[in-house]
C-alpha cells in the first residue's frame, strides 16, 4: 500500500501552541490531565453514529515532530519563549490514550477518546484529533444511512470531484468504505488503503466518437470483462440502449462473455430503469446490471426503490463525500480530570454552560455497551468513573441522567467496555485492524442495533446513562459551582 501520511505536526490551532507556552511558563507543564473526545448531536438527526478516523489519528501521533522550519517559523512569531521552543525540539506524545476501535457505532454524549498526557502534550493534539474524528465519522456515518437505503444493492462513492479538497476526497472515500461502500472512484483511496476502485467512462468518451455505437463497441472491445456503458449522453431510450444491446452482442456475446452493465447518470431514474430493464431482458440480456448515478442520497434511493426501480447498484458522489445534508458532526475535546501534582489523585474537572447540553461530564470514565444475552441487541451505554465496572452477574439499574425518575432494569445483560487502550507512556500498544476488519465491524455493529435507532426519521433515542457515582459527582459539581 501506498504510504500518504507525512508529518502534520504544525496543522494546529494556534491557541494550541500559546497555550501549552503558557502551561510551560507557569508551572503546569508536568502536570498531568485528561481530556474527552465525544460529540452532542448526531448528524441528519439519526439515532446513531459511526467512530472513524482512529487510524490517521494514531499515525500521527506517532510522527509527532517539530523540525527546524517549525521552530524557526514559531522563533518569528515574537511571542515564544526560547526555552519553550528548546522544548519543542525534542517534543513528543508520552502520554495514554484511550479510543473506541473505528467502525463501532456510537452515541451522543459518551466519551469516544480519552487522552492523558502532561498538559503541553494532551493540549496540543486537539486539533488533529477533532479533523480526523469529525470528518470520517461524519462520511462513515452517512455512508450506513445510504447503505442501509439502498437493500443489498452496491454503493460505490463517486464524489472526488467534488469534495472539498484532496484530503477530504482521499479520507471520505476511506470513510464511505468502512460505512459500507463497495468501492470508490477515487484512485489513489484503492492505492494506499486497498478500497477497490470502480469506473468506467464519462459522456467525453462517447463524444469523442463519432456516433454513439463506436464509442460504444471500441470500449467493449478494449475492456470486455469490464464492459460498464454510460447511455445518457444523447437518449436513454432512443439510441443509449439499443447501441449498448448492439455493442454487447458484437463484441462480448462472440467471446462467451455475459458479464456486462450500462449507468444511467439523469432522467428521472424510476421510469427509465423500468423501461430498460424490459429492453435487456427481451434483448436477451437478463444478467446485464443497472448502474444508476446523480445527485443520489439515502432518501432519493429510499424513495425510487420503493417506487419500483429496476436498479442492481448505485454510484453516489457529492451528497455522500460532502455529508450534504448535514456536513458538520460536532465533536468537542474537552477537559474532564487533571492529577494532583502531589498525590497523584485524579481531581474532576467540569465546565459549566447555561445550556445544559454542553455541560460537560467530569472525570476519567469508561463506557460500556449492555447488550442482551438472548438476542446480541444492545440496550445502552453506561458511562461510569474510571474505577467502576458494572455487575453484569445480576440486573442493572440505569436511569435518564436529565429526568432520574426514570428509571429501567436491564435482566440478563453483558457489559462490554468499549474503549480499547491505543497508546501507553507514549507508545502504541493497540494494533491497528485492517481496512477490511473495520468495514466488518460497523457491518456486525449496526446489526447489534434496534431497528428503531436505524430509522431515518425519528428514530429511538438510544439510553446513554450515567453511573449513579457519576451522576452525584457531576451534579455536586455543578451545585458546588453555581
Amino acid at each position: 500500500m501506498k504510504n500518504i501520511d507525512r508529518n502534520l505536526t504544525m496543522l494546529c490551532d494556534f491557541y494550541e501552541l500559546t497555550m501549552a507556552n503558557g502551561y510551560e511558563k507557569c508551572g503546569l507543564g508536568d502536570m498531568y490531565v485528561y481530556f474527552d473526545v465525544f460529540y452532542r448531536d448526531n448528524p441528519d438527526g439519526a439515532g446513531y453514529a459511526i467512530a472513524a478516523g482512529l487510524e490517521q489519528i494514531v499515525n500521527y501521533i506517532n510522527e509527532l515532530h517539530f523540525d527546524d522550519e517549525d521552530i524557526a517559523y514559531l522563533r518569528s512569531k515574537g511571542i515564544f519563549d526560547e526555552k519553550f521552543l528548546e522544548y519543542l525540539r525534542t517534543f513528543r506524545f508520552e502520554g495514554d490514550m484511550w479510543a473506541v476501535p473505528e467502525g463501532t457505532v456510537i452515541f451522543p454524549g459518551e466519551p469516544i477518546i480519552t487522552v492523558r498526557a502532561k498538559a503541553p502534550q494532551a493540549q496540543f493534539i486537539e486539533t488533529y484529533i477533532l479533523m480526523q474524528f469529525n470528518h470520517q465519522s461524519c462520511i462513515a456515518t452517512k455512508a450506513t444511512r445510504i447503505v442501509r437505503a439502498a437493500d443489498g444493492r452496491a454503493i460505490s462513492e463517486f464524489g472526488s470531484r467534488r469534495a472539498q479538497g484532496s484530503d477530504a476526497a482521499i479520507l471520505g472515500a476511506r470513510a464511505a468504505y468502512i460505512g459500507g461502500g463497495a468501492g470508490t472512484a477515487c484512485t489513489i483511496t484503492d492505492e494506499a488503503y486497498g478500497v477497490p476502485a470502480t469506473g468506467t467512462m464519462a459522456h467525453s468518451w462517447v463524444q469523442m466518437f463519432p456516433d454513439e455505437y463506436t464509442a460504444f463497441r471500441t470500449y467493449c472491445e478494449i475492456y470486455p470483462h469490464a464492459a460498464t456503458l454510460l447511455v445518457d449522453t444523447y437518449n436513454v431510450i432512443e439510441s443509449g440502449v439499443p447501441n449498448a444491446i448492439r455493442a454487447f452482442r458484437d463484441v462480448l456475446i462472440p467471446q462467451g462473455i455475459t458479464k456486462c452493465a450500462i449507468r444511467i447518470d439523469s432522467g428521472d431514474i424510476t421510469y427509465l430503469t423500468k423501461k430498460v430493464r424490459k429492453m435487456l431482458d427481451d434483448a436477451g440480456f437478463p444478467q446485464c446490471k443497472i448502474v444508476v448515478s446523480n445527485s443520489l442520497d439515502e432518501y432519493i434511493i429510499r424513495d425510487i426503490i420503493r417506487q419500483g426501480a429496476c436498479v442492481d447498484a448505485f454510484g453516489v458522489g457529492e451528497r455522500l463525500i460532502t455529508s450534504k445534508s448535514s456536513p458538520v458532526f460536532g465533536g468537542v475535546y474537552k477537559l474532564a480530570a487533571i492529577e494532583d501534582p502531589k498525590t497523584g489523585e485524579v481531581v474532576p474537572k467540569i465546565k459549566l454552560s447555561e445550556n445544559p447540553q454542553k455541560i460537560t461530564t467530569p472525570h476519567f470514565k469508561k463506557v460500556y455497551r449492555l447488550y442482551d444475552r438472548s438476542n446480541g441487541k444492545a440496550e445502552a451505554d453506561l458511562v461510569c468513573v474510571y474505577d467502576e465496572k458494572p455487575d453484569d452477574s445480576k440486573p442493572i439499574e440505569i436511569f435518564d441522567p436529565h429526568y432520574t425518575w426514570k428509571r429501567k432494569t436491564l435482566e440478563n445483560v453483558r457489559a462490554e467496555e468499549l474503549l480499547v487502550h491505543v497508546f501507553s507512556d507514549g507508545k502504541q500498544v493497540y494494533e491497528l485492524p485492517t481496512l477490511e476488519e473495520i468495514k466488518t465491524r460497523c457491518r456486525d455493529q449496526i446489526a447489534t442495533m434496534w431497528d428503531e435507532v436505524l430509522r431515518f426519521e425519528n428514530p429511538h433515542n438510544y439510553y446513554v446513562d450515567l453511573s449513579q457515582k457519576l451522576w452525584d459527582i457531576k451534579h455536586e459539581m455543578i451545585r458546588g459551582n453555581r
